[in-house]
């Protein structure tokens, strides 16, 4: 099943999978849940076609579920603003209003103290409307991946180390006029850094950096039950 079942991600992925947290390798067991507080912070994101770049800032809840001891269901919902600048012009600040994200996990391999696990990630903001000039100007950010990290545990602390592949669009509206600016594709491929830090058993920190497709870090506290 668990094979079958990854086939059918990477066929379905692998041709529209476009930089959302990685959440690190520490996924619930089976019927588990996990919950935490996150704020990630894209510092920079490059568009296509110098269209300029785009930063944001969100606040999540989140929400994690195992389905089978191999495989999570990730959810988070919460708030974020969005920045555009572009070349010939100065920056455009949405201000903060709903965003949220879903993804999965798959544990691909665990032995002793080392984890290999597969992710895919989604997250959507979808800040204020803002007026300029007497027009109406929608922004939304639509950012997607797909991730492989490696963890080794050494006590309370598991480092991570991974790679993935990586889109963030700006859609934006002027009116009613709507265009979906796509991320540098040739900033597309990330590294990702990060740690998970036990506090006690059932809390832990996480702190994660992106770096290459996009700047990015977050940081969240976890409890599971």
């Amino acid at each position: 099943m668990k094979k079958l079942f990854l086939t059918m991600v990477f066929l379905s992925l692998a041709a529209t999978c476009q930089a959302a947290p990685c959440y690190g390798t520490r996924m619930p067991e089976e019927k588990q849940v996990f919950v935490g507080l996150q704020n990630n912070n894209m510092f920079k994101r490059y568009l296509k076609n110098e269209e300029g770049k785009m930063r944001s800032n969100q606040s999540f809840v989140l929400l994690s579920y195992g389905l089978f001891e191999w495989l999570s269901l990730d959810l988070k919902g919460g708030a974020g603003n969005l920045k555009h600048r572009s070349g010939t012009s100065s920056e455009v600040d949405y201000s903060y209003s709903f965003a949220g994200g879903y993804g999965f996990r798959l544990r691909l391999y665990e032995r002793d103290d080392i984890k290999f696990v597969f992710g895919f990630q989604h997250i959507s903001v979808h800040p204020r409307t803002k007026h300029i000039d007497g027009k109406k100007h929608k922004g939304v950010l639509d950012d997607w991946q797909v991730s492989l990290l490696a963890s080794k545990e050494f006590g309370r602390l598991t480092p991570y180390l991974g790679t993935k592949w990586s889109r963030a669009d700006y859609i934006h509206w002027v009116e009613e006029d709507r265009k979906r600016v796509m991320s540098d594709l040739t900033k597309s491929v990330g590294l990702v850094l990060g740690a998970d830090f036990s506090i006690k058993d059932d809390i832990w920190l996480n702190l994660e950096g992106q770096f290459f497709d996009t700047q990015a870090c977050s940081f969240s506290i976890n409890y599971s039950f």
